[in-house]
């Protein structure tokens, strides 16, 4: 394991106890960031570095009890604070890397990713995977419940140019991926990219 994952798995690990109790009320953002990628019923869905699972209910809600939910981390203790919050309930787990999914290729119709691109080790190659799970004309919704700016600032930082997650930076990433950005809202509330898997 590379030490790329190391130190996300001990960030992770570190916070995942807690991990819900510090962001309480993030959970109509996620519904409505989920709502977006206007999922239907039956379809497959993976939430890619689920973390403590909260996007599976509300992905659950999107398919319907004939759709697939997934969702795959890299951190077991944050799989473990799923389970403990009852969320495996809506979506199967899995232990694995966004960066080699043990999934077949075009074998979903989205993914969701909710603050996943800050922590890939590398961006284009891992969004290429995703790329690789996901049919043809099928989606990625790249979330945050808050906005870039204050999320920096929330971290004690400064926004720089050079983050990844702004849209001159973003857009060409995502095309030389395997995906189009077709929406990009940054606001104080929220983050939300939302891509077609080319094809």
């Amino acid at each position: 394991m590379s030490d790329d994952h190391t130190h996300v798995q001990e960030f992770f690990t570190a916070r995942a106890a807690h991990w819900d109790t510090r962001f309480p009320d993030d959970g109509p953002a996620y519904a409505a960031a989920v709502a977006e990628l206007r999922l239907r019923e039956g379809d497959r869905v993976l939430d890619a570095g689920c973390g403590t699972g909260r996007a599976l209910t509300p992905l659950r809600s999107a398919v319907g009890p004939s759709g697939v939910v997934l969702g795959a981390d890299l951190t077991p203790a944050m799989l473990e604070a799923a389970v403990r919050a009852g969320r495996d309930r809506d979506g199967r787990l899995l232990l694995a890397d966004v960066a080699a999914l043990p999934l077949r290729p075009e074998s979903l119709d989205a993914v969701f990713a909710a603050g996943l691109v800050a922590h890939l080790p590398h961006p284009a190659k891992n969004l290429r995977e995703l790329a690789r799970v996901v049919r043809p004309g099928g989606t990625l919704g790249l979330f945050h419940p808050i906005g870039r700016a204050a999320l920096a600032a929330r971290q004690g930082r400064r926004l720089t140019p050079e983050d990844l997650r702004a849209e001159p930076n973003l857009r060409p990433l995502l095309a030389g991926s395997g995906w189009r950005l077709t929406s990009y809202v940054d606001e104080d509330d929220r983050f939300l990219a939302l891509c077609v898997r080319e094809g």
